[in-house]
């Protein structure tokens, strides 16, 4: 076998008083495309920077293949002190060429003449995005690639990614970006670290596999640390059927918002019965608005009911921001109307922080210096409201600069939902933000009582939080789906043209017929299916026993490559009869059989 490309044997990092990890052993192979993922803390961004050469470790061996470049894409871009963006990118000893630079940026879309002190998150992230991929790396190591990011430098950064002949590991908040680009994952737990041949698409139902085997394991050993991992599993799998739940209401609530649709295309809602009429929160119509020439936005009309779910998407500068100060009453309409209900009580987060000055602590922020939070008009203790929002509770006199950027995050979103307040407006929330945070504020947007607003690139995220979509092209045209970030997206692709009218002779199609039970090939695969996939656990358990034995690589390398590769095929295909299953039995019991 090949040299692997970079390679970390033995590595171990002290931080404080203890070890952050010890006894790592990384292989990056060429082409891989490996998802980095751990909990908050772990040390991930850390274990990038040891990889990439920029800190040393206390202990192990880095080596990496002569004449390979390896290239490090950090969270935040270092540009104060160049004068401008083209500065930044040119940086350093082993700078790339002015041409290539160029070449990436103007595809990529940011201006390198811009004043690097003024450059906004985005602007920045595009440039360190064009100095590394302008570096020709062998290796790139991607720190949160897309924070910042609008959705068409996304694709874009997709695309390029699925090109490259390279390796790369990321680290991302953006589960659909990792589950597109990723065929291997790395998690770094507990100090230690472990590789699967399965992409972030895999990785929660491969976790909580080995979190059952560790505690079939400990059970034998100590009943203690047996008692832990069972408790540590089981609210995985509860956090997961959970969120089951919430897809499942909030596909409901996506039901209805398309019963007030009419057909695809036409945003116009349909005429609203009394009852919706005093639900109606805000109701835009023929709204137009213009700056100078440009026309941002053109006959859009859009209801907003109580306890809807609302997605904003589009480019930068194709006018979220716009859209979302005409729903507020910030902005006046050129054309048409915009009319809120007289009780609206709005709490507005955004990506300014504007709340988080520096001098304050957590204690401030969150009780104005005392002991108790007022969380939608109870008391609270801030050491308990803490923990809600995954902060350990002696976090509550530190400073608010010396917590991270997405710990900062995380607390203007517990002061903010502690707030009594019927409209939530969300600009941005997840730069910054880690899964862990990411799910808990999902959960928290899907108890809430109110009307929720929510500008945002996370696809996955607003696949998991809102019942429509508006899809804002730039030209003015707004498109309101009835849905999450896929059914926008399905939406926006080419349908096959269809005749308006029936042929001669031919009646027009009839209206579908509403599904009162599962049909007979339904229920046939719903029969069969747990008889799969307990055979493809068999499948698993007996390559898994075989490649237990330590000496089987040495002895057979063929056959551990072999079996490994079974392993990974027979794993996706038994995830992918899980959820079958799972959405057959839900179907069942909703059509009563």
């Amino acid at each position: 076998m090949a040299a692997p490309i970079l390679a970390f044997e033995g590595l171990g990092l002290v931080q404080g008083a203890g070890w952050l990890f010890r006894g790592l052993d990384i292989f990056i192979e060429e082409r891989d495309r490996l998802a980095l993922v751990g909990r908050n803390g772990a040390g991930k961004t850390t274990l990038l920077k040891l990889l990439a050469g920029r800190i040393e470790a206390d202990e192990g061996r880095r080596t990496v293949r002569p004449g390979a470049r390896v290239v490090l894409l950090e969270q935040d871009p270092a540009v104060a002190g160049f004068s401008s963006l083209q500065d930044y990118a040119l940086q350093g000893p082993d700078a790339p060429a002015l041409h290539e630079v160029a070449a990436v940026a103007d595809q990529i879309g940011v201006d390198l003449s811009r004043e690097a002190a003024t450059a906004s998150g985005g602007e920045r992230r595009r440039a360190a995005i064009a100095r590394a991929l302008a570096m020709n790396p062998d290796v790139l190591l991607l720190d949160e690639p897309t924070n910042h990011l609008d959705l068409a430098a996304i694709d874009w950064l997709e695309n390029w990614l699925s090109r490259y002949n390279g390796a790369f590991i990321a680290i991302s908040h953006d589960r659909t970006f990792l589950t597109r680009l990723t065929r291997s994952s790395l998690w770094l737990e507990r100090g230690g670290i472990r590789r699967a041949e399965v992409g972030f698409g895999g990785f929660e139902a491969w976790t909580e596999k080995v979190y059952e085997e560790e505690a079939r394991n400990a059970q034998r050993l100590d009943t203690k640390l047996a008692q832990e991992l069972h408790w540590l599993q089981r609210g995985v799998t509860a956090r997961r059927r959970r969120n089951q739940g919430r897809l499942r209401k909030l596909e409901e609530m996506r039901e209805v918002r398309r019963s007030m649709q009419g057909p695809a295309g036409v945003a116009r809602l349909a005429a609203e019965s009394g009852e919706s009429k005093t639900k109606i929160v805000i109701d835009a119509e023929n709204v137009t608005k213009r700056f100078g020439d440009r026309t941002i936005l053109k006959d859009l009309t859009l209801r907003v009911q109580r306890g809807d779910r609302i997605g904003i998407v589009g480019a930068n500068g194709t006018g979220k921001t716009t859209l979302l100060r005409l729903l507020m009453g910030e902005l006046e309409p050129d054309e048409g109307t915009v009319r809120r209900a007289k009780t609206l009580d709005r709490v507005v987060i955004d990506q300014q922080r504007k709340l988080l000055q520096p001098g304050k602590t957590v204690r401030d922020i969150l009780a104005d210096g005392g002991d108790w939070v007022e969380v939608l008009g109870q008391k609270k203790h801030i050491q308990g409201y803490l923990k809600d929002f995954l902060f350990e509770p002696g976090l509550a006199d530190a400073r608010i600069e010396t917590l991270s950027g997405g710990e900062q995050s995380r607390l203007l979103l517990a002061r903010e939902f502690a707030r009594r307040s019927n409209l939530m407006v969300l600009d941005e929330p997840t730069n910054d933000l880690d899964m862990e945070t990411l799910d808990l504020l999902q959960e928290v947007i899907a108890d809430y009582d109110g009307t929720v607003l929510i500008v945002s690139h996370d696809r996955d995220f607003l696949d998991r939080t809102v019942t429509a979509v508006v899809g804002l092209d730039g030209s003015g045209k707004a498109d309101i789906v009835a849905g999450g970030y896929k059914d926008w997206e399905s939406r926006r692709k080419p349908q096959p043209a269809e005749s308006s009218a029936a042929p001669k002779g031919r009646p027009a199609p009839s209206a579908p017929k509403v599904q009162t039970k599962l049909s007979f090939k339904e229920k046939f695969e719903l029969e069969q299916l747990p008889e799969r996939i307990e055979a493809l656990n068999a499948a698993i358990a007996r390559d898994e026993a075989l490649l237990s034995d330590p000496a089987l690589y040495a002895r057979d390398p063929a056959g551990f490559e072999r079996l490994t590769g079974a392993v990974a095929d027979a794993r996706a295909k038994l995830d992918a009869a899980e959820e079958r299953w799972l959405e057959l039995a839900e179907k069942a019991e909703a059509l009563g059989g």
